[in-house]
């Protein structure tokens, strides 16, 4: 029997399951965890790592063609009718743009990560909706885990039509789940003696999911004899008896974006359509995005190069009091941001798409800061391009240019740009997940010192294992290179921000250090702290990234290298006050007060203050939408795009 939302799950089944999902152990170096341990391994990432010239040549050759179909897609048109058109679609289709990422074993273009990232700046450039439906598909949706988890069998049979253009969606959120996956209803029961498992549940927020013929749907699999059970992933055909979509969703941006509420019931998927095995199923989510994550630096990206393009062109020839007004201060230092961070988002990018591809780091600390740094700083830099362009920004491209103007499609940046701090873990889960990843030394070392539940003798032993960890730890963040005047001269003028990275990262191990010792257990619920530790680090990542990307432009071509370096010694000043500044507020901050204020705030204590307003909403619906388990009462929406090969009836 089926049930609803899941309720009555308690704090520690979510920490339960978050902890049985993450990847133990660390097989490989990282970069990232070093720096939050205070060891600086400069060589993890210098030599600033660079594609082969294989790859690099493959990619340039895909990346010319893919440019010159893009100058024939008009971005406007996608966002006035809200939808992409089948032609743009086809065209993309026949490029190969769905099999990117894809071996061309099995028809795909078989492109590096870097060549990926690459090819969806440019994608998303024309319009954000091309570049969630072309990374959805094959970023997070169906090529990704079956490339991870998949068996030979589904590798044959579901990527060679990927490749070609069966679209795909990835069906995770639940309307009362979203960062909690342990209140996911959504069964997947075993039927027909384990020959096939039935589906059961409602999926909202399914990016592509109005348009796909291939889902990876997330389910809970009962526990029973011979089922191991557990949240699993299914490759499922959309035009399975009992799946209906329901709506197609509509948002601020991404007016393109096919996102819809998918409704299952009694859907039949034959056991060999199972990914992995059962229970994996945020395990194999979650190492997915190891890499699929880097998708939205790269449209980040994509739209720093956009903003620094206008502001440049805008801010010349813009002339108010006798002046351009990109030569007025004010204006100046908003330029000046927008240039360095533009710099810092593809040094960034490149650097995590090329560690993915090499394979010889674990990134997962490395892109989830990149998404994370990324989605927050190209956000500021599309602000910051509004208030340049002033009125004009706000208005839009078709008024622009009713009136004769250039259609600068500046707020639509703006909105297109505000998901990426929500699409695939929020700024807030993002910072949480780093916290724990960056952590994790320091659990394995004194985790039961901590646990209320460990009892005197486990104590014992993990007091005695803590003590060998941190008397060998300690004295290494007491000193360092960093704080040798002499010290990576081989930087040049930068060497002082390399110094600075350096010591800045002995003292962020030390105060993570000082926050377990002073909250003990209850850390995990200082936030506001642990949020401030992950943005050091974030910001100490991409220092080092902007750092080492300049360093290896001026090797490569001296007069480069030396606009390469004004730029990364402007990001890291910029950067160096962002450091400090959160320094400061890790034990300076109104996070106490802010707890104090908000409990109150929840309790009704300040609901007089809200007098003297109408909210329309009021009446229109629950917050959180309600369901129950059976047949669908809407209408299908479900409209595939007209470009790929006809799909099965999902009965295997």
């Amino acid at each position: 029997m089926v049930t609803t939302q899941k309720s009555n799950v308690t704090e520690e089944q979510s920490r339960a399951l978050a902890e049985e999902s993450r990847t133990e152990g660390w097989d490989k170096p990282s970069f990232c965890k070093e720096l939050f341990l205070g060891r600086f391994q400069l060589d993890l990432v210098h030599p600033y790592p660079k594609p082969t010239p294989e790859d690099a040549e493959k990619g340039d050759r895909f990346l010319k063609k893919l440019a010159a179909y893009c100058d024939t897609v008009d971005g406007s048109v996608i966002e006035r009718e809200e939808r992409i058109p089948d032609e743009y679609v086809k065209g993309f289709a026949e490029l190969g743009c769905f099999g990117l990422k894809i071996s061309e074993d099995y028809g795909g273009v078989g492109l590096s990560q870097v060549a990926y990232n690459k090819a969806l700046m440019l994608i998303s450039s024309v319009h954000a909706s091309l570049g969630a439906l072309m990374s959805a598909h094959q970023s997070i949706d169906v090529p990704e885990p079956l490339k991870l988890a998949g068996t030979a069998e589904q590798k044959a049979k579901f990527l060679p039509r990927c490749a070609k253009g069966a679209i795909s969606a990835f069906l995770l959120t639940e309307p009362d789940v979203g960062s909690d996956p342990a209140r996911m209803a959504s069964a997947a029961v075993p039927i027909e003696g384990g020959d096939a498992y039935e589906l059961d549940g409602v999926k909202l927020w399914t990016t592509n999911g109005v348009v796909a013929e291939l889902l990876v749907v997330m389910a809970r699999v009962p526990k029973s004899e011979g089922h191991r059970g557990g949240i699993s992933a299914f490759v499922v055909e959309a035009t399975s008896p009992g799946i209906t979509v329901e709506r197609r969703n509509r948002f601020m941006g991404l007016r393109g974006i096919e996102n819809g509420v998918t409704r299952m019931h009694k859907v039949r998927v034959p056991k060999e359509n199972l990914i992995g095995r059962e229970g994996d199923g945020l395990k194999i989510a979650l190492t997915t995005l190891n890499a699929g994550r880097l998708a939205i630096p790269a449209m980040c990206s994509a739209a720093g190069k956009l903003s620094q393009k206008i502001a440049r062109e805008w801010s010349a020839e813009r002339v108010q009091w006798g002046r351009p007004v990109g030569k007025h201060a004010a204006v100046e230092s908003k330029l000046s941001f927008i240039a360095a961070t533009n710099y810092a988002l593809e040094a960034v990018l490149d650097l995590s798409g090329q560690m993915a591809d090499e394979g010889r780091n674990d990134i997962r600390i490395e892109a989830a800061l990149a998404k994370l740094w990324s989605s927050e700083m190209a956000w500021v830099v599309a602000d910051e391009l509004v208030q340049i362009r002033g009125g004009r920004g706000y208005e839009t491209a078709d008024s622009l240019r009713a009136r004769g103007e250039r259609a600068v499609p500046v707020e639509q940046l703006l909105r297109d740009m505000r998901i990426n701090r929500i699409f695939e873990g929020s700024s807030e889960i993002m910072r949480l997940l780093v916290a724990r990843e960056a952590s994790d030394a320091h659990l394995v070392a004194a985790g039961d010192l901590v646990n209320p539940k460990a009892d005197l003798n486990t104590k014992a032993k993990a007091a005695g294992k803590a003590g060998k960890f941190y008397a060998k730890w300690m004295p290494q963040l007491v000193a360092g290179k960093g704080q040798l005047p002499t010290s990576y001269s081989e930087f040049g003028s930068l060497a002082t921000h390399v110094r600075f990275v350096e010591r800045s990262s002995r003292k962020l191990a030390r105060s993570m250090l000082y926050g377990m010792a002073r909250w003990q257990a209850k850390l995990e619920y200082r936030q506001g702290f642990l949020g401030r530790i992950v943005d050091i680090g974030a910001e100490l990542f991409a220092m080092s990234a902007v750092i080492v990307r300049a360093e290896s432009q001026r090797a490569d071509d001296a007069s480069q290298g030396e606009a390469s370096y004004a730029l990364a010694a402007a990001f890291c000043e910029q950067a160096t006050l962002r450091v400090e500044k959160l320094f400061g507020a890790l034990w300076q901050n109104t996070d106490d007060t802010d707890h104090h204020i908000a409990s109150g705030l929840l309790d009704g204590e300040y609901t007089w203050m809200e007098a003297g307003v109408l909210d329309q909403s009021e009446g229109t619906g629950p917050w959180i939408s309600h369901w129950q388990p059976g047949a669908s009462t809407e209408d299908n929406v479900w409209n595939p795009f007209s470009v790929s090969t006809p799909v099965g009836d999902g009965r295997g």
